[in-house]
């Protein structure tokens, strides 16, 4: 991605490297953010604090390659990870689902993180593995912002992120009812 932003902007020499790459995290972790997404292979846990109520768990990123482990944390200050054989996963989904199988454990878990769902999203581990027009979104954010380096412009609206970005980005917006 950094050779392809410096082409976008047409920066030849490598004495912007250091604020094109900066540029291209926070563009990165904008759109992860606003999307509620992962674009590359990234690890993560999501805690509950008790047993799901429907024995069913929606995980907050997509997209989701697996489950790793679901680990359950005692009040003595213990964990055991539980058989991936009680539950299934469905990755398909967006978002993704895991469905504890069977009953509840009678084990009383930590009053806060006593359940953790340990799990890795992303598209894959290469930025050409990231769909085009959301790699497109980032390139046109990172030029956005490296012409526009002043945190405010004198006369004009608030600096939002341009239409055009919003536009690539919007076919992956999770819609929430």
């Amino acid at each position: 991605m950094p050779v392809r932003c410096k082409a976008h902007l047409r920066v030849d020499a490598g004495d912007e490297d250091a604020l094109i790459g900066a540029l291209i995290a926070a563009a990165r972790m904008l759109a992860e953010r606003s999307l509620g997404i992962a674009l590359v292979t990234q690890t993560w846990s999501y805690f509950l604090d008790h047993w799901p109520q429907a024995c069913c768990i929606t995980l907050p990123l997509v997209p989701v390659q697996a489950v790793s482990a679901v680990t359950v944390h005692d009040v003595d200050g213990g964990a055991s990870v539980m058989d991936p054989g009680d539950y299934a996963v469905d990755v398909l989904s967006e978002p993704a689902r895991l469905v504890l199988k069977g009953a509840v454990p009678s084990v009383v878990t930590r009053a806060f993180n006593g359940f953790e769902v340990a799990f890795t999203v992303g598209y894959g581990d290469a930025g050409a593995d990231v769909p085009a027009p959301i790699r497109h979104a980032v390139t046109l954010l990172v030029a956005h912002w490296f012409e526009r380096r002043e945190p405010v412009v004198l006369g004009a609206g608030p600096q939002e992120v341009p239409a055009t970005v919003a536009g690539l980005l919007q076919p992956y917006r999770r819609v929430r009812l």
